[in-house]
């Protein structure tokens, strides 16, 4: 569509002086309908909208965009300069996948391109795993010409502010063209504003032809920050609390999951001689699992959290909510007496939560302000030490199996994560959507660093595959390992296209037992074993990683899984092991 158009108006359009910029003619009022006045030509640069907001963009590292193209899109994607990267998916579910993994990978946030309403549909059930990751995505939908959206042409998404919530931090559609560069300002700043999470706009494709603010300059030299350390009042009150407790114990979650806050949440931990749990439904672990002092991971019942916190009088929460329950176990929260308090960033996590008291600070400055107090307040030593015992032994890489290693025995998902065990290193990054082994996997694997482990947020299935790709992107230097149940990898098996193309350091090893084996657990839990759509027979999915140009194998037993895992850890682009396992 041409800059002429009568539905895309150009800088003629513009008045010639300032004289109507208040929006309001006197004169026409009174012969008859108000015009809108047009902006004085003063305000306007000698340049678009769509160059302004490339500025923007790059102020903010927002050079990487993962998106599947639409009509609506075209006329921004094509006028990108050389320096955007274009990481195209096949569907937007993937796409959004993707960019969830890389954001969680590098720590930054992340560009989007949707295609209206319809894609934004398609990726809304990973936007759920983003919202509660805490991702920082700029999701940007491209929207049906200004003119028609009202009308509902083809293509046009109608209240496109309501579509993506409660699921993004804010959602937009700005209400005019040059109001559209400093939109995405806010929509970076805010989506990497603790607490970080997805922002949404949608933008009619005619806005990025027409003329910008000339004051548009100004945004990409805007910074926002926060500062919430505690005030050495609340740090002294805090830390007294906590020496009141005589059996502390850590639940950390995904916020906590920084280099900064896991040093100073070992500190913490080390000083109060307090075991460290990571928080039920986490999706990353924020403590190195060969730590003395690291239990393992809540599992995501009321009861079974209460039993494992059962000993303890004071439980300090860390960058995560409190907690996120999945399985229904009615059942006290916890033991009578229990003292609870949580340190967050994000309000929404403090207020919702049904028991304890909670501050929203910084975790990393708040957590070594408590470790500096707790010292302070004990004269320098807590002299606290965790018991000795099996919980409290130290964990190294390989631990030992959980069973012994019988030569041709059947493949078991434990088997699996052994033989991931055995290989494990600092350049070696795990995402998990293996449901079968939520709690298995997180609780033996080593991770020793921050963004090592990565799980759906909101169990969204489709996240594996694509988190892994991402992730890949992000760290080219990592080798990224997929652990994906066969059900999950049908949710994002066209993630391999996009591994295939950019060549990314991927091993995808697909725990194959035939059948959705998670909600088989979840059926004989609720008594519904005769409930139907649990038996995934008769699929290939090695011939499809084939077909996606990804080379892949299928092992069976232990010894195989060995040797295709390290043959997999040498190739120079990703490889698909469908490891067949007893249901």
């Amino acid at each position: 569509m041409s800059e002429r158009d009568p539905l895309t108006p150009g800088r003629e359009a513009a008045g010639p002086d300032g004289a109507a910029a208040a929006g309001f003619d006197g004169a026409a009022a009174a012969a008859g309908p108000v015009r809108p006045a047009a902006l004085p030509a003063a305000a306007l640069a000698d340049r678009t909208v769509l160059e302004s907001a490339v500025e923007v963009l790059r102020a903010h590292g927002l050079t990487t965009i993962f998106g599947n193209p639409g009509s609506n899109e075209l006329p921004f994607l094509a006028a990108l300069p050389e320096d955007f990267d274009y990481v195209l998916g096949l569907q937007e579910a993937v796409v959004l996948g993707m960019a969830d993994g890389y954001a969680q990978a590098s720590g930054r946030p992340v560009l989007v391109n949707l295609h209206a309403a319809s894609g934004t549909g398609n990726a809304m059930g990973a936007l759920t795993n983003a919202h509660y990751a805490h991702s920082p995505l700029v999701v940007i939908a491209g929207q049906q010409v200004r003119a028609t959206v009202g009308q509902e042409a083809m293509l046009a998404n109608a209240d496109a502010a309501l579509l993506t919530r409660p699921l993004t931090k804010e959602a937009a559609e700005p209400l005019s063209a040059q109001d559209v560069p400093r939109a995405i300002a806010q929509a970076a700043l805010a989506a990497a504003t603790a607490p970080a999470g997805p922002v949404y706009l949608s933008i009619p494709y005619d806005d990025w032809s027409q003329p910008a603010l000339a004051s548009d300059s100004l945004l990409p030299r805007r910074r926002v920050r926060s500062a919430g350390a505690l005030g050495p009042e609340l740090a002294a009150e805090l830390a007294e609390r906590l020496a009141g407790w005589s059996r502390p114990v850590l639940v950390l979650g995904p916020d906590a999951d920084t280099p900064a806050a896991r040093e100073r949440t070992q500190a913490l931990a080390e000083a109060l001689g307090a075991p460290v749990w990571t928080a039920p439904s986490a999706p990353r672990l924020p403590f190195p699992t060969d730590h003395p002092h690291y239990r393992g991971v809540l599992p995501p019942g009321i009861e079974s959290v209460r039993a494992r916190l059962a000993d303890h009088d004071g439980v300090l929460v860390i960058g995560a909510p409190v907690m996120r329950y999945h399985r229904w176990e009615p059942a006290a929260y916890l033991e009578p007496g229990t003292d609870v308090l949580q340190l967050t960033v994000d309000p929404g996590e403090a207020v919702r939560a049904p028991y304890g008291d909670a501050i929203v600070c910084d975790l990393a400055e708040a957590t070594a302000q408590l470790a500096a107090a707790v010292g302070t307040h004990s004269g320098g030593s807590t002299g606290r030490q965790p018991a000795p015992g099996p919980e409290s032994a130290a964990r190294s890489a390989p631990r030992d199996p959980e069973e012994p290693a019988v030569p041709g025995a059947p493949l078991t998902g434990a088997a699996v994560i052994d033989v991931l065990n055995e290989r494990a290193r600092a350049d070696i990054a795990y995402v998990n959507e293996a449901t079968t082994l939520d709690v298995l996997a997180p609780d033996r694997l080593l991770v020793t660093r921050a963004g090592q482990y990565m799980f759906p947020a909101s169990g969204g299935l489709g996240f594996g595959m694509a988190a892994a790709v991402g992730a890949a992107l992000a760290r080219p230097d990592d080798t990224v390992v997929g652990i994906i149940g066969d059900g999950s990898a049908h949710y994002a098996i066209t993630a391999l296209y996009t591994a295939a193309q950019r060549a990314t350091r991927t091993v995808f090893v697909i725990v194959d037992n035939a059948s959705y084996g998670a909600l088989r657990g979840f059926a004989r839990a609720l008594r519904a074993e005769r409930a139907p759509g649990l038996d995934l027979p008769g699929l290939d999915l090695a011939a499809i990683a084939r077909g996606y140009g990804v080379p892949a194998e299928v092992v069976t037993t232990r010894e195989a899984l060995r040797e295709a895992y390290g043959r997999a850890l040498e190739a120079g682009g990703p490889v698909v092991i469908v490891a067949k396992v007893s249901p």
